[in-house]
């Protein structure tokens, strides 16, 4: 068992999905809403593709006052403007050949068809290009698309796009102690992570296998659980358990996974909460991602790994870490990199939160995120440290 350091385990995730990385697909702009540049958006045309009115107006040539001779609206062609003549444009309009300038509505005076006015600085039309020149790369490869990104696509004229989708997610919830419904007790702990992991991983950039409800609990037996995964990798590139990943008795993870032919990517990470996390990649690009069965464990693990395995799986590079400023002070974990639930505070810092135990979820549910605090390290109020958040919080 070779545990990594933490910030290697997140590469390493990263680039096991880059290496299974999903095909591109062609597209409709409007169906391509979270999923990801499969090839560089370039412009089709120059933006715009004509000149362009700003305002509504008067396009004028020559020195005033000017004889109005007609309208130009957007969507149509407009006659070459003469010396000394005036037509009224509408905003998006295509400006006449000839123009001088353009008078804005408001400031113009229009009496028996001569029209009187100065123009404002700077000019008040867009030249052709003025955007983005044709063949121009408007977006890399690997880039989000988002709705503005959908708008764009259109406004260069695409019909189609290059993407890769989401990956498809299956959530397995292990342990003959859980229960689904009513209240806790007995000996009987109600199941939370079924219920929390599909939102985050839909927050993550994944999507669902049809319905994308969590199966479970599945019987802690070597034969259920072997079946429960086999299964759920018909459907899935990615399938995420919870609980069984170290080797007590009821523990069947590591065995299930010999038995399907599975390859360690990551198998323990010297991290706190949530070391006996892993990654395991089967053949055809698909991948195991074993998750603690504490919740705040099991959800550092997702945003630890199968946040960067789906960033890899759909070509996007590896987000970095942004820097805050603690607001207090943060033990560190010994040899162990720390990853402390906090919040962001009302004046900028970042404060751990209550109630953080790794089987606790009230912690969780205050937090925005985790102040990564490095193994070896002590973090005091004022100190400068990287912030991983949650999936949905960035």
């Amino acid at each position: 068992m070779n545990t990594l350091n933490w910030h290697t385990a997140r590469q390493a995730a990263h680039e096991a999905g880059l290496a299974a990385v999903l095909p591109p697909r062609r597209q409709k702009p409007s169906d391509t809403d979270g999923m990801t540049l499969a090839t560089p958006l370039a412009a089709l045309v120059d933006l715009p593709a004509f000149p362009t009115s700003s305002v509504d107006g008067y396009a004028v040539r020559g020195t005033g006052p000017w004889r109005l001779t007609g309208r130009v609206l957007a969507g149509e062609l407009p006659p070459p403007l003469h010396d000394g003549c005036a037509v009224e444009v509408a905003t998006g309009a295509m400006v006449p050949e000839g123009l001088t300038t353009i008078i804005r509505l408001e400031d113009a005076k229009l009496e028996d068809q001569t029209l009187a006015g100065a123009p404002r600085k700077p000019k008040e039309w867009r030249d052709v290009g003025e955007e983005c020149a044709a063949g121009e790369e408007l977006l890399p490869a690997g880039a989000p698309v988002t709705p503005s990104v959908i708008g764009l696509a259109a406004s260069t004229g695409y019909d189609m796009l290059n993407v890769r989708s989401r990956p498809r997610a299956a959530v397995l919830v292990f342990g003959d102690e859980l229960t689904t419904e009513g209240v806790p007790g007995n000996g009987r702990v109600r199941d939370s992570l079924g219920p929390l992991l599909p939102s985050l991983l839909r927050h993550a950039g994944a999507t669902g296998v049809p319905g994308f409800s969590p199966r479970g609990p599945i019987e802690d037996t070597l034969e259920s659980h072997v079946a429960a995964v086999q299964a759920a990798l018909d459907d899935a590139d990615i399938v995420c358990t919870t609980g069984g990943t170290m080797r007590g008795p009821v523990d069947h993870l590591h065995a299930t996974l010999k038995e399907l032919g599975a390859e360690y990517v990551v198998n323990t990470v010297a991290v706190r909460p949530g070391f006996p996390m892993l990654l395991a990649a089967l053949p055809g690009g698909r991948f195991v991602a074993g998750l603690p069965g504490n919740p705040q464990s099991a959800v550092i693990a997702l945003t630890s790994l199968v946040v960067p395995l789906i960033r890899g799986l759909t070509g996007r590079p590896l987000r970095g870490l942004a820097k805050v400023i603690l607001g207090e002070d943060i033990p560190g974990r010994g040899a162990d990199t720390h990853l402390a639930l906090a919040r962001l505070a009302d004046d900028g810092t970042v404060v751990p939160v209550s109630h953080r135990g790794s089987a606790m979820l009230r912690g969780l549910a205050q937090a925005d995120g985790f102040a990564v605090i490095e193994a070896g390290t002590n973090a005091q109020a004022g100190d400068t440290v990287q912030f991983l958040p949650l999936p949905g919080m960035s």
